[in-house]
């Protein structure tokens, strides 16, 4: 009976030992500074496991979406769970990782909160990681998956300036990792863990997904996509959220050859409709029932500048297809592997005021007359952040003269053949602080002699006065002839992708120039746009892309 009591005792003995949980306060700084607006990360462990999380998870308080690492002892397998949203939890798993870490044990010691600790280094993407540890707690674990089987990790500190410290060590009976691992679980694989959770962390407007953009007369709209211009023009009704002062937008579409071989103009954008008529009646009516400009050429150019009852189409990017991407992959040339798709991505938060919480038309055009065309895919994706370089709380359109309805008889920008130019006169209701000429220009005409391969100055003017001048010229376009594999070859070793051009190259992006015009008093006001565009030669002409937008606070 004797012997038996013993035992019993000996067991329950052990399996409290067994059971002997602890919870590790940590608070992370930078330079010797407290990050206060970081919440102290929180590890409850034990010989079987590491559950690392915060004090904001603990409380149930976190924003969506956050993690929590468990990691299960001996095997020191990492269990990921990523909360997406309420009772919407996503896991995965690594059983390896912890296993390759190499160190370089030191002899250095020092305590922490009492413990007796070794210090260890180790190098993960070329950064120096320099961690303490201790075995006087008899169990392993820490802040992170580093050191995991070293000890417990009471200090981890990254390139001798980021650093986590255990401020407080206590014994707890149970932890409340039931009461927040209570929803339902999705496995997943690593790869799409990380995709999903990163996804979480941002907005993204789907707009276009796989569609076609060619020449077609069987190019129809349906209920959800409008299509015109011969399936040139295809346009989506978008709503809006709220966007908030420090969230960023950016546009991204991706692009792919699906027969057209050439380098071609394309755009997104988006039609304004505060006025009495749009782009969209011009689309759904005829080019020639917009506000003709004229320059003293002879010839109207239609829907390119504002009036006081319409506003041009914005553009949200520029962007030049490269010559037969994915679609002509099969042109072989040694050591050249072609890229599949042309990413074109570019940040937009300076158009933020005349998108929060608005209901637009977005559309994409790609100038060609192949049934094939092209296939894009597009999204805009609002990001919170804590960058405020885009200040401003006005976007008044002014003018684009990209003729995005070419396919359906819209003529090409040729009014920088006289001086007038570009002559646009608009009116501001309230003063503007700040005032910046947001504008886009790219110059065509693709012979020896055209604009598309003369550098050429842009010259803008403020209410009669110069305001900005410059010669819009790229001189990278052979960094991206992976993306170009039907461009020619020449005689002189050089492709047709690889020529410098009027501020565009195939399979790129044109970006803005953003130019200062200071503050400007309320009522009437003039830009001008003059460019010295080169003469006709035959059939072939020269002709300018411009768009403008102002850009201020109210």
């Amino acid at each position: 009976m004797h012997q038996r009591i013993i035992f019993a005792l000996s067991v329950l003995l052990s399996c409290l030992g067994f059971a002997q949980t602890y919870e590790v306060q940590y608070t992370s700084s930078y330079n010797g500074k407290i990050l206060n607006d970081q919440p102290p990360t929180l590890v409850w462990a034990n010989d079987k496991e590491n559950f690392i999380l915060n004090n904001s998870i603990r409380a149930q308080k976190a924003d969506f979406p956050f993690e929590i690492t468990k990691i299960e002892k001996p095997s020191n397998t990492i269990i990921s769970y990523a909360f997406l949203k309420n009772n919407e939890i996503i896991s995965t798993s690594d059983a390896e990782s912890v296993g390759k870490q190499a160190f370089e044990l030191t002899a250095e010691t020092k305590k922490i909160l009492g413990y007796s600790c070794k210090k260890a280094i180790t190098k993960i993407n070329s950064n120096t990681i320099e961690i303490w540890y201790t075995n006087d707690l008899k169990i392993q674990g820490g802040p992170s998956s580093i050191g995991q089987d070293l000890g417990f990790v009471l200090e981890i500190e990254r390139n001798k300036n980021s650093l986590i410290t255990a401020t407080s060590i206590k014994k707890v009976k149970k932890t409340d990792i039931a009461a927040i691992l209570k929803s339902p679980i999705t496995p997943t694989d690593p790869l799409g863990y990380r995709d999903l959770l990163w996804k979480t962390r941002f907005t993204t407007l789907k707009v276009f997904e796989n569609e076609t953009v060619n020449f077609s007369e069987s190019s129809k709209s349906d209920a959800v996509i409008k299509r015109f211009a011969n399936g040139t023009v295809i346009l989506k009704k978008i709503r809006f959220p709220k966007i908030s002062e420090g969230e960023n937008i950016f546009t991204e579409l991706k692009q792919q050859s699906n027969g057209d071989a050439y380098d071609r103009t394309g755009t997104v954008f988006f039609i304004p409709q505060d006025r009495q008529q749009s782009f969209l009646d011009g689309l759904e009516k005829g080019i020639k029932t917009l506000p003709a400009y004229e320059n003293g050429n002879g010839k109207p150019y239609y829907g390119v500048a504002t009036t006081e009852n319409y506003d041009p189409p914005v553009e949200m990017m520029r962007f030049f297809t490269a010559f037969g991407i994915n679609k002509f992959n099969h042109i072989q040339l040694k050591d050249k592997s072609w890229q599949t798709v042309s990413p074109y991505r570019q940040d937009i938060t300076d158009l933020k005021p005349v998108l929060s919480e608005k209901e637009l038309w977005i559309g994409t055009f790609i100038g060609n007359y192949d049934k094939g065309g092209h296939q894009i895919s597009l999204e805009i994706t609002i990001h919170k952040s804590g960058q405020t370089v885009n200040k401003n709380n006005t976007v008044i359109p002014l003018f684009n003269t990209l003729n995005i309805m070419e396919m359906a008889g819209q003529d090409y920008a040729t009014m920088f053949d006289k001086d007038k130019g570009l002559f646009v006169e608009f009116t501001l209701k309230k003063d503007l602080k700040n005032a910046q000429l947001k504008y886009i220009t790219t110059g065509h005409g693709g012979w020896e002699n055209g604009d598309e391969f003369i550098p050429k100055t842009n010259s803008i003017f403020l209410d009669g006065k110069m305001a900005f001048s410059f010669v819009p010229w790229r001189t990278d376009c052979g960094s991206y002839r992976l993306y170009n594999p039907a461009s020619g070859n020449f005689p002189d070793g050089l492709s047709s992708s690889d020529l410098s051009r009027s501020n565009w190259c195939p399979g790129t992006v044109t970006n803005p120039e953003f130019i200062p015009l200071g503050d400007l008093k309320a009522g009437k006001h003039t830009i001008q746009v003059k460019i010295p565009q080169g003469e006709r030669e035959e059939t072939m002409f020269s002709s300018w892309n411009v768009s403008g937008v102002l850009l201020g606070s109210q």
